[in-house]
């Protein structure tokens, strides 16, 4: 297992979403961070939201999308569920 440090937060494991980056000791994408951020989530908000990161790593999650964005919205993405497979009920709080 190689674990790759990108900056002091941000990592990458292959054996963790194939090696997609992810918050160090976690299991939590920057996409999922960036997801949040998007939905108009404050970064001071998001650890409200995912409780095991502190603002800090939520900060560096964001630089890390701010200075990577093509990759992650390439994995963002992969990651969309098609709308004909949202249900009609969940589409409506969306």
């Amino acid at each position: 297992m190689t674990v790759q440090p990108i900056s002091r937060y941000v990592t990458r494991n292959p054996e963790i979403l194939q090696g997609e980056p992810i918050i160090a000791g976690t299991r939590t994408s920057v996409r999922a961070i960036v997801g949040l951020w998007r939905l108009a989530v404050s970064a001071a908000e998001i650890p409200t939201h995912l409780p095991h990161l502190t603002l800090a790593q939520v900060f560096d999650a964001l630089s890390f999308y701010l200075d990577n964005q093509e990759e992650i919205n390439t994995y963002i993405e992969r990651n969309r569920i098609p709308e004909d497979l949202v249900h009609p009920s969940v589409a409506a709080i969306c």
